[in-house]
């Protein structure tokens, strides 16, 4: 696997991680009973805790990336040409 195609679907997996993890644990206003800020939307979470979601997905897509890296390199999946 070369650096360029390994780099792309480290990329993609952290990607798919972090939008899997968006919604986990958000609570909007509504759904809290807090009243809405100014400027804010009754929906919109209070806190999306974005960072700490974004390290997760980092080590989930890490894991991932190890899994897909290994499966290429024992020909898992029988796609190289004999």
């Amino acid at each position: 696997m070369t650096p360029l195609l390994s780099a792309a679907i480290y990329i993609i997996l952290w990607w798919l991680s972090f939008f899997i993890m968006l919604p986990m644990g958000a609570q909007s206003f509504h759904e809290a009973g807090d009243d809405v800020p100014a400027g804010s939307e009754s929906g919109a979470p209070r806190a999306p805790g974005l960072g700490r979601k974004a390290l997760f997905a980092a080590g989930i897509a890490a894991v991932l990336w190890l899994f897909v890296a290994w499966a290429v390199s024992v020909d898992l999946f029988g796609m190289r040409t004999p």
